[in-house]
């Protein structure tokens, strides 16, 4: 048995790079647990500025020197994050306040309707079983109303909290996408000169995922404004608050669609019953759906994550139940790193292969080491 385990061992963990990566791994694992809170702002900053580190490079590619395109990007994340702040949320907030003093008029209505049952197919359903479940309904709204007047008699130290992120964060940006070479290069010499595992795992990542954030946010930002339109065109109630919803939907592949079609069916047929305007705001979603599947997706991802569905929602389950919506934002991403240091870790079996390819990258001759016995 101990021949066994040792034989296992030496096959995967021979090399010093893979122990390395493995303490990396494990190091930033325990760090965003103890102090994943207190770092928040700069682990926000550090996405941020990935996120935008493409709009710097394209100001630069229009001659314009490093300094004045980060000030242009980060000028432009002020603006996003004042039109958030000053416009965009006061309305959604309005609108939530509105639909929670609507909601106990849409439970009646909705038992109203639902005591129908009974008379149609006593056999499946009673009046009994109708009164319990929207009294439970009726339980949860309660708790629910209880906790936002919670929150709203404690915001001071939420807006407290709120304005120090709307401080620091872009002040982080700004630095981080100024000195990115400095911080990389940096970061880099702490590790070894020869570092083939890490090589291929960063390329493998790099415009991957890269390519992936961006285009997510920016699938985000179009799905939410064009069902902003559909809905504000059809006169739809809460049309900016059920709009955020659709947009913030395609974060979840494959269920986020499938939840979020309740509410705006919901809302569409409290508001309409069945009629012509609610055939027409269940056509108008359907093809907002439809489009962001098959046109919007092939043309922001390029290179499709080649991930099975199966593996892509337990990504999501996983990842978002450790790290709330981070963690579903990036569990896509965090899969596909999984998988390509799977498809990247060497065995004793590849050690004269990875030589090589350090040896042809660096332009350094060197003989191929034979594997480790």
């Amino acid at each position: 048995m101990f021949a066994i385990v040792k034989n296992w061992v030496n096959r995967y963990f021979s090399q010093e790079e893979v122990v390395l990566l493995v303490l990396l791994l494990l190091t930033a694992m325990v760090v965003l647990a103890t102090l994943g809170q207190v770092l928040a702002p700069v682990l926000a900053a550090l996405i941020i500025a990935f996120l935008m580190q493409g709009m710097v490079l394209r100001l630069e590619s229009w001659k314009l020197p490093h300094w004045l395109a980060v000030s242009l990007a980060c000028l432009v994340l002020v603006g996003i994050i004042a039109a958030l702040f000053f416009v965009v949320l006061p309305i959604i907030w309005r609108q939530v306040e509105r639909l929670f003093n609507e909601l106990p008029n849409m439970v009646s209505q909705g038992q109203a309707l639902l005591q129908l049952l009974p008379e149609r197919y006593p056999g499946l359903v009673s009046s009994a079983q109708i009164d319990d479940m929207f009294k439970t309904i009726g339980d949860e709204l309660g708790s629910i109303s209880q906790t936002l007047l919670t929150l709203s008699l404690a915001n001071l130290p939420i807006l407290a909290g709120v304005l120090i992120y709307t401080v620091i964060v872009p002040i982080l940006v700004f630095f981080f996408l100024k000195d990115s070479d400095k911080l990389i290069s940096w970061c880099a010499s702490f590790l070894p000169k020869q570092r083939p595992m890490m090589r291929q795992i960063w390329h493998e990542m790099n415009d991957q995922v890269a390519n992936y954030v961006r285009g997510k946010v920016i699938e985000i930002a179009i799905v939410a404004v064009v069902s902003y339109a559909a809905f504000l065109a059809l006169g739809v109630n809460y049309a900016l608050l059920l709009a955020v919803s659709v947009g913030l939907s395609v974060l979840i592949p494959y269920i986020g669609a499938a939840v979020v079609t309740i509410p705006v069916a919901a809302i569409g047929l409290f508001q309409w019953g069945w009629s012509s305007e609610f055939l027409w705001l269940m056509f108008a979603y359907g093809m907002i759906q439809l489009l962001d599947g098959n046109v919007l997706v092939p043309i922001l991802f390029s290179e499709a994550v080649n991930l099975h569905p199966v593996a892509i929602i337990l990504a999501v389950l996983v990842f978002g139940g450790i790290w709330g919506f981070w963690g579903v934002f990036f569990a896509i991403p965090l899969a596909t790193l999984l998988k390509a240091i799977m498809n990247a870790w060497p065995t004793t079996e590849h050690q004269a292969e990875w030589q090589a390819k350090e040896a042809s990258s660096s332009g350094v001759d060197s003989e191929p080491v034979a594997p480790a016995e």
